[in-house]
């Protein structure tokens, strides 16, 4: 297994489960090179055997290494990123809700969930991808999207990419997220504008900006409904004093980029 290989599992998935109008994006944004995916992010209960060491252990494998943490006390996650030796390799960020300091409910309603986990299903990489090992009703997911939109989320699509991230800082037709947000937003995209539409500044070294997600069809347990999928990012990064580009994230643009699952 290689880095590559993974990635192109989970770009699969992403295009075809969780955000179909990626393949658009791509096609408004492509150059004479590939797109640079700058980031994926996934996300997870913090309950055993779910937690973030879970989903890393597969990045770990093929050679990743844990980098920054951070917290979002408001939405109750932490999260990890990692990064690859070969620069050129997205990097990983991956959040857990602390479901211990939620509702009774919500942690009764995750409990089930887990509860109905055949944790063979672990091993491997093929769950990063695998979308969701559990049955839920449309119930659940409703009373959980009442207290958290993170855990709803999780709970209605399983495991996969919540986005796939444009480097910006690689393309020659566009110097600014605005641009790119502009370009997108002729195109028909609605871009996410909580907490302003570009997150971040030069001086904090990262600016960021995402499309709003995509309205997906989620089977459950009633019937078929249709919910916020995944949704596309675009990063631009901005040199440190040492003249390589700032690797990490910053928590309170990240913060806003949770909103772009927001129905």
């Amino acid at each position: 297994m290689t880095p590559d290989v993974l990635f192109q599992h989970l770009w699969n998935d992403y295009i075809q489960r969780l955000c179909p109008s990626a393949e658009k994006v791509h096609q408004l944004l492509k150059e004479d090179e590939a797109l640079i995916n700058d980031h994926i992010a996934l996300r997870t209960f913090n309950v055993e055997p779910l937690g973030i060491a879970t989903l890393a252990q597969p990045f770990l494998d093929v050679g990743y290494q844990p980098c920054g943490d951070y917290v979002f006390e408001s939405k109750k996650l932490v999260a990890k990123h990692y990064e690859h030796p070969d620069p050129k390799q997205p990097k990983v960020f991956i959040s857990e809700l602390k479901v211990e300091e939620c509702s009774a409910e919500l942690q009764a309603i995750v409990a089930k969930l887990v509860e109905q986990l055949d944790t063979s299903k672990l091993k491997g990489h093929e769950f990063l991808y695998g979308g969701r090992l559990w049955d839920l009703s449309f119930d659940d997911f409703q009373a959980l999207a009442q207290e958290s939109e993170y855990a709803s989320w999780l709970a209605a699509h399983g495991y996969g990419a919540n986005h796939f991230t444009v480097s910006v800082n690689q393309l020659k037709a566009f110097d600014e997220v605005v641009e790119v947000n502009n370009h997108l937003r002729q195109a028909g995209f609605t871009i996410n504008e909580f907490g302003g539409e570009v997150k971040g500044t030069p001086e904090v070294l990262l600016e960021q900006s995402s499309t709003m997600a995509d309205k997906v069809t989620v089977q459950f347990s009633q019937g078929s409904e249709i919910i916020p999928g995944g949704f596309y990012e675009f990063a631009k990064r901005y040199p440190m004093s040492n003249g390589e580009l700032y690797p990490g994230f910053v928590a309170a643009s990240a913060d806003k980029i949770f909103e772009s699952t927001n129905g």
